[in-house]
Formats: C-alpha cells, structure tokens, sequence
C-alpha cells in the first residue's frame, strides 16, 4: 500500500519494473467501493452528465460515510477522479450531482480555481460544447431523466471514395473504389507548432488531391484525426494547438467546412480518429462491443456498441487518468498527471528509455526514439523488452478500468506503438495481468491486432466509409 496524505493506493500485484510506483485506478476505486459497502452506512451518489445535443448520462457510486477515518481525503479525491474520467469518456458541459453538499461545492471549486480542473472545463464547456461548464448540486429525485443516442457510423462502401488519417506525425491517404483500395500513402509533417490556419489546410488539400489523383472522380471524402469533431467542426484538436486562438475560432473551427466546399459540396465527413479505428476493427473483424486503443503520437479509443453503432461519447481516453501515484508524470496539455496520453503512445516509450538504461538525447523526436527501441527489439535486446513489459502492464490494469465503465468483448489494440514484437510482449503482459488479478475479464474480453491488410487499409477503407451517398440510403 502507498499512503499519500493519508490516501492510501494499493499497490499491483504485477509491479511494471520500470515504474514501481505505478497506482492503478481500478485497485483504489475496487478497494474504495468495497469499504463504503462494508460501513454498513455508505452514501449513495448519482451523477448525470448533459452534452447540448441532448444527450444525458447516468452513472452511480457509493462514498465512504462521515465517520470513515479515511473519507475525509478518499471520498473527493475518489469523486474528482471519477468525474474527471466520466467527463473525458462521455463528455458534458453540465454536471449534475446528487452528494453531499460539501462534495459539490469542492467540484465547482476544483473546476473553477485549480489549474487542471479550468483545463477541463474550459474545453468541455467553451471548445467542445460551446457552453458556460456547470456543476449543478441537486436532489437525486430532481436529476433529469437519461438519454444516450447512438448512431450508425460509416459503412458506406459504393462510389471512388478518398480516405484519409492526419495523425501528429504522418498524413495517410488512400483511393478507395466500391471498398477496394486502389492507391495509399502517408507523408510526414509535424502540424502542431504551426500556426498559420493556411498551413494546415494546403497540407491536408496537398493529401487529398494526392489520392484523387488515382481516382475517375471523388464521390465522397472521409477523413479521421486527433481531437473532437461535431459535425465536422473542429472542437479541440492537438494538431491545431500552435494555432492562437483567434485564428482558431475565425478559421480552424470550419476548416472541413472550408474544404468540402473547394471540393464542390460533395460528401465530406470527418471523425474522431478513435472512432474510426473502432469502426474498422468492427468492420475487419465482424465483432462488436469494441474498444479501439490506438497506441501513436497519443492515444486514441473509439467504441462500437453491441449493435455496431456508436454513441455521443467523446471517448477521449488520452485525457483520462490512469495513474494515481502523485508523482506521475504530468501531461504537457492538460497539466494533470497519470494521464493516458503518457503510458500509451509514443510519448510513454520515450520517457521509459532513460529508465530502461537506454542512452537518448533530450532533443530525440519521440518518433525516432520508438524507432530506436524496435530496432533494439529486433535485437533480443532487454532493455527494449522491459519498456515494453512495462507498458503492457500500465495496460491490463487500465483495461480492467476501462471495463467499468465500457461493456466490452472486444479490445482491438493498433498504432505504431504496437508495431512488431514489442506490440506482441504488451498484449502478452496485458494477458497475464488480467488473468491473475482479474480473471472474470480475462474470460471475456477478446485482443484483437489488426492483420496486415487492416494495417494497411484498414483505417483508410473505413475512414472512406463515413460519407452517405444518395445510393447508399435504402
């Protein structure tokens, strides 16, 4: 057990060698949960979480009574930590919350007055929604009532089709004819210093007209990148964060608005890069209740439910805590630590080197150094195997998270962290951590890898797929 401040953080069973300290989340809330239960007087707390389409989320958890010698630290640090996880998985501009009144009034102040708790605030509320972000203290009989939506996303195959992917690193495009890919590619660049709206836009045009130079015609575009996009606004994206923010609301919000326009108003939809992967990994694998992890630049998820649709939920895990040793390392947007942006992606490779005792240079691009421990993996080499051991344990712990509040079968694991037998040792790892301390989920929950075709195409056929054009429609 670590004790901070008298919070205490059960420490794994399966230590990452490289990161002793390591806290998961799902040990601390099962243990918290559990002794709520065993007061025999534990406090029910409802939460609801509104997006202003409409959409209303329920969700419900016990805290720890008054008395509780623990809970004057554990239950709103239990609470903060819930909600922070609720708002990046599903996404709210208002929180409502049936608790104490004590709880409610350290939520409004942990939002408004602490640097992390205004990050996410500001981007639920002005970015993503466009709202003042509320935390609304209430009764639980007054909460209103649940509506979560769902629709279906892409599938769409008919036509010459453009698919394209704007990742941190690289810009993918493929060709696509009735679902056949005739011609793909991807080209670097490195958008997130740049700060000129213009800049963006030529590049991503420059990889469209690359693709559609091997089509009769283009039909319909389809594209997937990091961030949040409704209705093919940009909301919040990292790949636009060097661009300030009055270029960004007077330009970058509609800049696909902008493109579909230059392509003479045909069919062009763009989606967040976690829900395509999902998507395909459904289409390619014919299976649903699918969480899709992808492990680049950052991380990336998407969900298909149990009916192949997906929801109103940001699903944006890179944000979400999955480490709650207090000294975690501290995500360079958001300012808060333990995040998952920074245990799988590129980012946790790299700052696991030093650790692992590879020597790297402050100045080495994050890609090169991934690409310096798979080549060392190539190798046999230990040190390249421990980073990635311990990677793999960071995972099966936070899957085991993830399934509290996903109902998953299905977990389908890509990007250029996974690449090689590095991917292999992480699932491996992932395997073994769920089977010895959460054995339920090991009996359920399937890990997929993309084959090669999906590799290749995969997220190019569907992010293709998105559009709906005339003759697709019944």
């Amino acid at each position: 057990m670590k004790t901070n401040d008298s919070l205490t953080l059960p420490q794994p069973r399966v230590v990452p060698e490289l990161d002793p300290d390591f806290r998961p989340p799902i040990l601390f809330h099962r243990r918290f949960r559990r002794l709520a239960a065993e007061s025999g007087a534990a406090v029910p707390v409802a939460l609801a979480l509104e997006q202003a389409d409409g959409g209303l989320f329920h969700f419900e958890t016990l805290l720890l009574p008054d008395r509780h010698p623990e809970a004057p630290v554990a239950n709103p640090f239990y609470l903060e930590r819930l909600v922070k996880f609720l708002l990046w998985s599903r996404g709210a501009f208002r929180l409502y919350v049936s608790a104490p009144p004590t709880l409610v009034e350290a939520l409004r102040r942990h939002f408004s007055e602490t640097p992390t708790g205004r990050f996410d605030a500001t981007l639920m509320g002005e970015q993503v929604y466009e709202k003042p972000f509320e935390v609304v203290g209430c009764d639980r009989r007054d909460l209103p009532p649940p509506h979560e939506p769902t629709r279906p996303l892409g599938r769409h195959l008919s036509g010459c089709r453009l698919g394209f992917d704007l990742g941190a690193s690289d810009r993918k495009v493929a060709a696509v004819v009735d679902g056949e890919v005739v011609f793909s590619d991807e080209m670097p660049w490195n958008p997130v210093p740049q700060s000129d709206p213009q800049w963006h836009y030529d590049r991503i045009m420059e990889t469209l007209q690359h693709g559609a130079a091997h089509l009769p015609r283009v039909d319909a575009i389809g594209g997937s990148a990091a961030g949040v996009y409704v209705n093919n606004r940009v909301k919040v994206a990292s790949l636009f964060r060097g661009v300030p923010r009055p270029l960004f609301e007077g330009r970058v919000r509609n800049l696909f608005l902008e493109m579909q326009q230059a392509w003479k108003g045909i069919p062009f939809e763009v989606v967040n890069d976690g829900e395509v992967t999902a998507l395909a990994g459904s289409m390619a694998l014919n299976r649903n209740s699918l969480l899709g992890i992808a492990m680049g630049s950052s991380e990336a998820a998407g969900y298909v439910t149990a009916r192949g649709t997906i929801t109103t939920w940001l699903n944006e895990l890179a944000f979400a805590p999955v480490d709650y040793n207090p000294k975690a390392p501290k995500d360079e947007w958001s300012g808060d630590r333990g995040c998952g942006a920074l245990y799988f992606s590129q980012q946790a490779v790299g700052r696991l080197m030093e650790r692992a005792g590879i020597p790297v240079s402050a100045d080495t691009p994050l890609p090169v150094r991934l690409e310096e421990v798979q080549a060392l993996m190539k190798q046999n080499d230990p040190r390249a195997a421990r980073i990635y051991r311990t990677i793999g344990v960071y995972f099966g712990y936070t899957i085991a998270h993830y399934a509290d509040f996903y109902h998953m079968e299905n977990v389908l694991v890509l990007g250029r962290v996974m690449t090689g037998e590095g991917g292999n040792r992480i699932l491996e790892t992932a395997r073994q951590v769920l089977k010895l301390e959460f054995p339920e989920l090991f009996d359920r929950i399937a890990f997929h890898f993309p084959d090669e075709r999906m590799k290749r195409h995969g997220q190019a056929v569907a992010a293709a797929s998105l559009p709906n054009l005339p003759s697709d429609r019944p």
